[in-house]
């Protein structure tokens, strides 16, 4: 257990980075399975706009340091190939 007030200020800080990390890269996750699901279907129009969205989400993601930027930069090509 951390024994200053400082060490106590960092746990809280870092815990609610933690959970908006993790909220972050699971509303990821779903508009990508959103996207895949609209492919399947062969919803092309919703799949472009869902891409538009996914990539603004991978790049802010990136920026902020939540995921690396080649790994944005890799999930984006990978999306855009299966258009």
């Amino acid at each position: 257990m951390a024994n200053s007030r400082t060490a106590l200020k960092r746990i809280r800080i870092n815990e609610a980075k933690r959970a908006r990390n993790v909220s972050t890269k699971s509303s990821i996750r779903t508009y990508i399975r959103k996207y895949k699901a609209a492919l399947a279907e062969g919803n092309t129009e919703t799949a472009k706009a869902l891409y538009i969205k996914i990539s603004s989400m991978l790049d802010k993601a990136a920026s902020k340091g939540i995921i690396h930027k080649n790994a944005a930069a890799r999930r984006k090509s990978r999306l855009a190939v299966k258009m």
